[in-house]
Protein backbone atom coordinates (compact mmCIF):
# COMPACT_ATOMS: atom_id res chain seq x y z
CA UNK A 1 0.00 0.00 0.00
CA UNK A 2 0.86 3.42 -0.94
CA UNK A 3 1.62 6.43 1.04
CA UNK A 4 -1.45 8.06 -0.46
CA UNK A 5 -3.38 5.42 0.12
CA UNK A 6 -2.32 4.81 3.72
CA UNK A 7 -3.02 8.13 4.19
CA UNK A 8 -6.64 8.05 2.93
CA UNK A 9 -7.23 4.78 5.34
CA UNK A 10 -6.30 7.47 8.20
CA UNK A 11 -8.53 9.64 7.01
CA UNK A 12 -11.51 7.98 6.34
CA UNK A 13 -10.83 6.27 9.74
CA UNK A 14 -11.08 9.43 11.77
CA UNK A 15 -13.93 10.66 9.75
CA UNK A 16 -15.92 7.31 10.79
CA UNK A 17 -15.33 8.18 14.21
CA UNK A 18 -16.31 11.46 13.72
CA UNK A 19 -19.75 10.78 12.14
CA UNK A 20 -20.03 7.53 14.96
CA UNK A 21 -19.89 9.70 18.06
CA UNK A 22 -16.14 7.99 19.21
CA UNK A 23 -14.23 11.14 18.97
CA UNK A 24 -16.74 14.22 20.05
CA UNK A 25 -16.44 18.48 19.17
CA UNK A 26 -14.34 20.04 21.48
CA UNK A 27 -12.15 16.93 22.31
CA UNK A 28 -8.45 16.86 22.52
CA UNK A 29 -7.70 14.34 19.52
CA UNK A 30 -4.71 11.75 19.15
CA UNK A 31 -1.40 12.81 18.74
CA UNK A 32 0.60 12.26 15.61
CA UNK A 33 2.85 9.49 17.47
CA UNK A 34 -0.84 7.52 18.95
CA UNK A 35 -2.06 7.83 15.12
CA UNK A 36 1.20 6.69 13.96
CA UNK A 37 1.04 3.57 16.29
CA UNK A 38 -3.07 2.77 16.00
CA UNK A 39 -2.40 2.43 12.40
CA UNK A 40 0.97 1.39 11.89
CA UNK A 41 2.33 3.64 9.28
CA UNK A 42 4.69 6.48 9.61
CA UNK A 43 4.52 9.73 11.28
CA UNK A 44 4.98 12.10 7.56
CA UNK A 45 1.71 9.73 6.70
CA UNK A 46 -0.17 10.96 9.91
CA UNK A 47 1.17 14.55 9.33
CA UNK A 48 -0.20 14.59 6.13
CA UNK A 49 -3.72 12.64 7.21
CA UNK A 50 -3.95 15.62 9.55
CA UNK A 51 -3.16 18.59 7.86
CA UNK A 52 -6.37 17.67 5.49
CA UNK A 53 -8.55 16.88 8.14
CA UNK A 54 -7.93 20.07 9.67
CA UNK A 55 -8.08 21.85 6.16
CA UNK A 56 -11.85 20.22 5.65
CA UNK A 57 -12.52 21.20 9.03
CA UNK A 58 -12.80 17.64 10.67
CA UNK A 59 -9.91 18.71 13.18
CA UNK A 60 -8.57 22.00 14.37
CA UNK A 61 -5.60 22.89 16.15
CA UNK A 62 -4.58 25.25 18.77
CA UNK A 63 -0.80 26.45 19.14
CA UNK A 64 0.85 25.05 22.25
CA UNK A 65 -2.32 23.10 23.47
CA UNK A 66 -3.50 20.36 20.75
CA UNK A 67 -5.44 18.94 18.34
CA UNK A 68 -9.23 19.04 18.88
CA UNK A 69 -12.88 17.54 16.82
CA UNK A 70 -13.75 20.17 14.88
CA UNK A 71 -16.64 18.23 12.87
CA UNK A 72 -19.64 18.98 14.76
CA UNK A 73 -21.94 17.94 11.45
CA UNK A 74 -20.98 14.67 10.44
CA UNK A 75 -23.13 12.90 13.26
CA UNK A 76 -26.12 14.58 11.48
CA UNK A 77 -25.45 11.59 8.80
CA UNK A 78 -26.05 14.05 5.83
CA UNK A 79 -29.45 14.79 7.64
CA UNK A 80 -30.24 18.59 6.76
CA UNK A 81 -33.14 18.86 8.97
CA UNK A 82 -32.58 18.90 12.52
CA UNK A 83 -35.23 16.92 15.00
CA UNK A 84 -36.30 18.91 17.86
CA UNK A 85 -35.00 22.17 19.12
CA UNK A 86 -31.32 22.94 18.46
CA UNK A 87 -29.36 25.84 18.79
CA UNK A 88 -26.08 26.04 17.05
CA UNK A 89 -23.48 28.31 18.54
CA UNK A 90 -20.13 29.85 16.71
CA UNK A 91 -17.37 30.52 18.89
CA UNK A 92 -13.88 31.78 18.22
CA UNK A 93 -12.42 28.79 20.74
CA UNK A 94 -13.67 25.85 22.53
CA UNK A 95 -11.42 24.08 24.07
CA UNK A 96 -9.39 26.28 26.53
CA UNK A 97 -8.99 29.87 28.22
CA UNK A 98 -12.95 31.34 29.24
CA UNK A 99 -14.52 29.52 26.68
CA UNK A 100 -15.22 26.25 28.08
CA UNK A 101 -17.12 28.50 31.19
CA UNK A 102 -19.27 30.35 28.55
CA UNK A 103 -20.29 26.99 26.32
CA UNK A 104 -21.10 25.44 30.00
CA UNK A 105 -23.42 28.51 30.80
CA UNK A 106 -25.27 28.03 27.23
CA UNK A 107 -25.33 24.00 27.83
CA UNK A 108 -26.56 24.25 31.54
CA UNK A 109 -29.62 26.58 30.46
CA UNK A 110 -30.76 25.08 27.05
CA UNK A 111 -30.28 21.49 28.39
CA UNK A 112 -32.89 22.20 31.24
CA UNK A 113 -34.81 23.52 29.14
CA UNK A 114 -34.79 20.77 26.25
CA UNK A 115 -32.93 22.43 23.69
CA UNK A 116 -29.81 20.64 22.58
CA UNK A 117 -26.18 22.79 21.47
CA UNK A 118 -24.54 22.17 17.86
CA UNK A 119 -20.84 23.66 18.54
CA UNK A 120 -18.74 25.12 15.61
CA UNK A 121 -15.26 26.63 15.93
CA UNK A 122 -13.51 29.28 13.70
CA UNK A 123 -10.26 29.67 14.95
CA UNK A 124 -10.96 33.46 14.40
CA UNK A 125 -10.38 32.71 10.74
CA UNK A 126 -12.73 33.63 8.11
CA UNK A 127 -12.65 30.70 5.75
CA UNK A 128 -13.31 28.49 8.48
CA UNK A 129 -16.24 31.36 9.94
CA UNK A 130 -17.87 30.32 6.14
CA UNK A 131 -17.57 26.73 6.61
CA UNK A 132 -19.19 26.81 9.90
CA UNK A 133 -22.23 29.50 8.85
CA UNK A 134 -22.56 27.28 5.64
CA UNK A 135 -23.00 24.19 7.94
CA UNK A 136 -25.46 25.78 10.36
CA UNK A 137 -27.65 27.01 7.50
CA UNK A 138 -27.68 23.49 5.75
CA UNK A 139 -28.36 22.04 9.38
CA UNK A 140 -31.53 24.83 9.93
CA UNK A 141 -30.70 25.35 13.67
CA UNK A 142 -33.90 26.94 15.27
CA UNK A 143 -31.29 30.05 16.37
CA UNK A 144 -27.81 30.35 16.94
CA UNK A 145 -25.57 32.57 19.12
CA UNK A 146 -22.37 33.60 17.26
CA UNK A 147 -18.90 35.14 18.50
CA UNK A 148 -17.94 37.16 15.27
CA UNK A 149 -14.38 36.56 13.70
CA UNK A 150 -11.71 39.05 13.48
CA UNK A 151 -14.39 41.80 14.84
CA UNK A 152 -12.28 44.69 13.45
CA UNK A 153 -12.08 43.73 10.33
CA UNK A 154 -14.10 43.40 6.57
CA UNK A 155 -16.22 39.83 7.30
CA UNK A 156 -16.12 38.69 3.99
CA UNK A 157 -18.97 36.10 5.30
CA UNK A 158 -21.54 38.84 5.21
CA UNK A 159 -23.50 36.89 2.57
CA UNK A 160 -23.84 34.48 4.95
CA UNK A 161 -25.01 36.44 8.15
CA UNK A 162 -27.58 38.63 5.42
CA UNK A 163 -28.79 35.13 4.73
CA UNK A 164 -29.58 34.10 8.22
CA UNK A 165 -31.91 37.44 8.23
CA UNK A 166 -33.56 36.48 5.05
CA UNK A 167 -34.26 32.78 6.57
CA UNK A 168 -35.59 34.61 9.50
CA UNK A 169 -33.26 32.52 11.63
CA UNK A 170 -33.08 34.62 15.05
CA UNK A 171 -29.52 35.31 16.16
CA UNK A 172 -27.30 37.25 18.73
CA UNK A 173 -23.88 37.51 18.92
CA UNK A 174 -21.48 37.80 22.16
CA UNK A 175 -18.16 39.55 23.11
CA UNK A 176 -18.73 41.79 19.91
CA UNK A 177 -20.89 42.28 17.04
CA UNK A 178 -20.64 43.58 13.57
CA UNK A 179 -22.55 47.46 13.54
CA UNK A 180 -23.22 46.86 10.31
CA UNK A 181 -26.08 44.27 11.50
CA UNK A 182 -26.61 45.74 14.37
CA UNK A 183 -27.48 42.48 16.18
CA UNK A 184 -28.55 41.71 19.31
CA UNK A 185 -25.77 40.86 21.46
CA UNK A 186 -23.72 40.86 25.15
CA UNK A 187 -20.31 41.74 25.42
CA UNK A 188 -17.89 43.50 27.86
CA UNK A 189 -17.57 47.21 28.14
CA UNK A 190 -14.30 47.15 26.83
CA UNK A 191 -13.21 50.33 26.55
CA UNK A 192 -14.12 50.95 30.34
CA UNK A 193 -12.30 48.18 31.28
CA UNK A 194 -9.50 49.28 29.79
CA UNK A 195 -9.66 52.40 31.45
CA UNK A 196 -10.03 50.80 34.78
CA UNK A 197 -7.22 48.66 34.22
CA UNK A 198 -4.81 51.13 33.44
CA UNK A 199 -5.82 53.82 36.25
CA UNK A 200 -5.26 51.31 38.66
CA UNK A 201 -1.53 51.28 38.04
CA UNK A 202 -1.54 55.35 37.44
CA UNK A 203 -3.22 54.94 41.56
CA UNK A 204 -0.26 53.28 41.87
CA UNK A 205 2.13 55.39 41.10
CA UNK A 206 3.17 54.48 37.84
CA UNK A 207 4.26 56.75 34.84
CA UNK A 208 6.05 54.37 32.18
CA UNK A 209 3.19 51.71 31.35
CA UNK A 210 3.24 49.81 28.28
CA UNK A 211 0.49 48.33 26.76
CA UNK A 212 -0.40 45.00 24.61
CA UNK A 213 -3.29 44.91 22.91
CA UNK A 214 -4.72 42.75 19.49
CA UNK A 215 -5.76 44.76 16.57
CA UNK A 216 -7.66 42.66 14.98
CA UNK A 217 -10.75 41.75 16.67
CA UNK A 218 -12.57 45.16 18.55
CA UNK A 219 -12.24 43.60 22.50
CA UNK A 220 -8.46 44.54 21.64
CA UNK A 221 -9.12 47.61 20.24
CA UNK A 222 -11.40 48.85 22.38
CA UNK A 223 -9.40 48.21 25.95
CA UNK A 224 -6.72 50.11 23.88
CA UNK A 225 -8.97 52.68 23.45
CA UNK A 226 -9.68 52.70 27.32
CA UNK A 227 -5.71 52.04 27.82
CA UNK A 228 -4.83 55.78 26.04
CA UNK A 229 -8.02 57.30 27.87
CA UNK A 230 -6.50 56.69 31.18
CA UNK A 231 -3.25 57.81 30.50
CA UNK A 232 -3.91 61.06 29.08
CA UNK A 233 -6.25 61.39 32.25
CA UNK A 234 -3.68 60.33 34.11
CA UNK A 235 -1.37 63.09 32.31
CA UNK A 236 0.91 59.80 31.46
CA UNK A 237 3.42 60.04 28.68
CA UNK A 238 2.13 58.32 25.81
CA UNK A 239 4.52 57.69 23.00
CA UNK A 240 4.87 54.86 20.36
CA UNK A 241 6.81 53.05 22.59
CA UNK A 242 4.35 52.64 25.27
CA UNK A 243 2.11 50.87 22.86
CA UNK A 244 2.44 47.34 20.90
CA UNK A 245 -0.20 45.39 18.84
CA UNK A 246 -0.44 42.39 17.59
CA UNK A 247 -2.94 40.48 15.37
CA UNK A 248 -4.48 36.71 15.69
CA UNK A 249 -1.78 35.09 13.02
CA UNK A 250 1.11 36.90 15.07
CA UNK A 251 0.01 35.69 18.24
CA UNK A 252 0.35 32.48 17.56
CA UNK A 253 4.16 32.44 15.62
CA UNK A 254 7.13 33.37 18.07
CA UNK A 255 5.20 35.60 20.13
CA UNK A 256 6.47 35.20 23.13
CA UNK A 257 10.19 35.92 21.21
CA UNK A 258 9.08 38.70 20.08
CA UNK A 259 7.86 40.68 23.06
CA UNK A 260 11.46 39.37 24.34
CA UNK A 261 13.16 40.88 21.69
CA UNK A 262 11.01 44.63 22.14
CA UNK A 263 11.54 44.47 25.91
CA UNK A 264 15.04 43.97 25.36
CA UNK A 265 15.60 46.66 22.70
CA UNK A 266 14.39 49.54 25.37
CA UNK A 267 17.31 51.55 27.15
CA UNK A 268 14.25 51.35 30.24
CA UNK A 269 11.53 49.11 30.87
CA UNK A 270 8.11 50.34 32.24
CA UNK A 271 7.36 49.31 35.42
CA UNK A 272 3.74 48.46 35.02
CA UNK A 273 2.23 46.43 31.60
CA UNK A 274 -1.38 46.45 30.92
CA UNK A 275 -2.31 43.32 29.20
CA UNK A 276 -4.89 42.62 26.11
CA UNK A 277 -5.88 39.19 28.22
CA UNK A 278 -4.90 36.92 30.43
CA UNK A 279 -3.61 34.92 28.38
CA UNK A 280 -0.90 37.55 27.02
CA UNK A 281 -0.08 38.44 30.78
CA UNK A 282 1.06 34.59 30.83
CA UNK A 283 3.13 35.38 27.70
CA UNK A 284 4.68 38.83 29.15
CA UNK A 285 5.39 36.90 32.38
CA UNK A 286 7.41 34.00 30.73
CA UNK A 287 9.35 36.75 28.93
CA UNK A 288 10.17 38.69 32.61
CA UNK A 289 11.40 35.28 33.86
CA UNK A 290 13.63 35.27 30.98
CA UNK A 291 14.71 38.69 31.48
CA UNK A 292 15.15 37.83 35.48
CA UNK A 293 12.71 40.28 36.32
CA UNK A 294 9.71 39.12 39.47
CA UNK A 295 5.95 40.39 38.44
CA UNK A 296 5.53 43.37 40.68
CA UNK A 297 8.44 43.58 42.75
CA UNK A 298 9.95 44.90 39.10
CA UNK A 299 7.49 45.17 37.06
CA UNK A 300 3.64 45.81 38.16
CA UNK A 301 1.31 43.27 35.97
CA UNK A 302 -2.40 42.87 34.85
CA UNK A 303 -4.51 41.34 32.38
CA UNK A 304 -8.36 41.15 31.74
CA UNK A 305 -10.83 38.46 31.51
CA UNK A 306 -9.78 36.76 35.04
CA UNK A 307 -9.16 33.16 33.77
CA UNK A 308 -7.81 30.67 35.26
CA UNK A 309 -4.42 31.58 33.91
CA UNK A 310 -4.88 34.74 36.40
CA UNK A 311 -5.69 32.77 39.56
CA UNK A 312 -2.92 30.58 38.42
CA UNK A 313 -0.11 33.04 38.68
CA UNK A 314 -1.82 35.48 40.91
CA UNK A 315 -2.52 37.88 38.47
CA UNK A 316 -4.49 41.57 39.09
CA UNK A 317 -7.48 41.21 36.28
CA UNK A 318 -10.65 42.48 34.54
CA UNK A 319 -13.33 40.50 35.49
CA UNK A 320 -15.25 38.47 32.17
CA UNK A 321 -18.64 37.56 32.72
CA UNK A 322 -18.14 33.88 31.48
CA UNK A 323 -20.56 31.17 32.56
CA UNK A 324 -22.93 34.62 33.22
CA UNK A 325 -22.98 35.62 29.52
CA UNK A 326 -23.34 32.20 28.42
CA UNK A 327 -26.53 31.76 30.27
CA UNK A 328 -27.71 35.15 29.49
CA UNK A 329 -26.82 34.41 25.61
CA UNK A 330 -29.24 31.13 25.91
CA UNK A 331 -31.80 32.57 27.75
CA UNK A 332 -32.07 35.88 25.09
CA UNK A 333 -31.70 33.37 21.68
CA UNK A 334 -34.80 30.76 23.43
CA UNK A 335 -36.85 33.99 24.05
CA UNK A 336 -36.50 35.44 20.30
CA UNK A 337 -36.95 31.75 19.16
CA UNK A 338 -40.23 31.48 21.24
CA UNK A 339 -41.75 34.97 19.66
CA UNK A 340 -40.92 37.24 22.71
CA UNK A 341 -39.44 40.54 21.97
CA UNK A 342 -36.50 41.53 23.30
CA UNK A 343 -35.78 45.52 24.29
CA UNK A 344 -32.17 45.77 24.16
CA UNK A 345 -28.72 44.34 23.79
CA UNK A 346 -26.35 43.84 27.35
CA UNK A 347 -22.95 45.56 28.22
CA UNK A 348 -21.23 44.17 31.12
CA UNK A 349 -20.04 46.39 33.50
CA UNK A 350 -16.28 45.39 33.89
CA UNK A 351 -14.88 44.97 37.57
CA UNK A 352 -11.42 44.57 38.90
CA UNK A 353 -9.86 42.22 40.26
CA UNK A 354 -6.43 42.83 42.86
CA UNK A 355 -3.93 40.46 43.28
CA UNK A 356 -0.46 40.14 43.87
CA UNK A 357 1.00 41.14 40.33
CA UNK A 358 0.35 44.97 41.41
CA UNK A 359 2.13 46.86 43.78
CA UNK A 360 3.21 50.24 44.20
CA UNK A 361 6.03 52.29 42.30
CA UNK A 362 8.13 53.02 45.24
CA UNK A 363 8.34 49.19 45.28
CA UNK A 364 9.62 48.66 42.37
CA UNK A 365 13.33 49.17 41.06
CA UNK A 366 14.05 51.02 37.76
CA UNK A 367 15.14 48.04 35.14
CA UNK A 368 17.85 49.98 33.03
CA UNK A 369 19.76 47.45 30.20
Amino acid sequence: MGRHSKKLVVVDAVKDWVMDGRVKPGERFYSEYELAKLFDVSRHTVRLAMRELVHEGWLYREQGVGTFCGEPFASKKGDSKTNGKNIGVMMTYLSDYIFPSIIRGMETYLTDRGYSLTLVCTENNHAKERLCLRNLLDLNMDGLILEPTKSNQFNPNMDCYLELEQRNIPYLMINQFYSQLSPFHLKMDDVKGGYMATDHLIQLGHEQILGIFKSDDLQGVHRMQGFLEAMRHGKRSISPENLVTFTTEQLHHDFAEKLLNTLTNKNKLPTAIVCYNDFIAKSVQTVLEKLHLSISQDISLIGFDDSSLAEEINLTTIAHPKSRMGIDAAKFIIAVVEGKELDSSTIYEPELIVRSSTDVINKNRSAVF
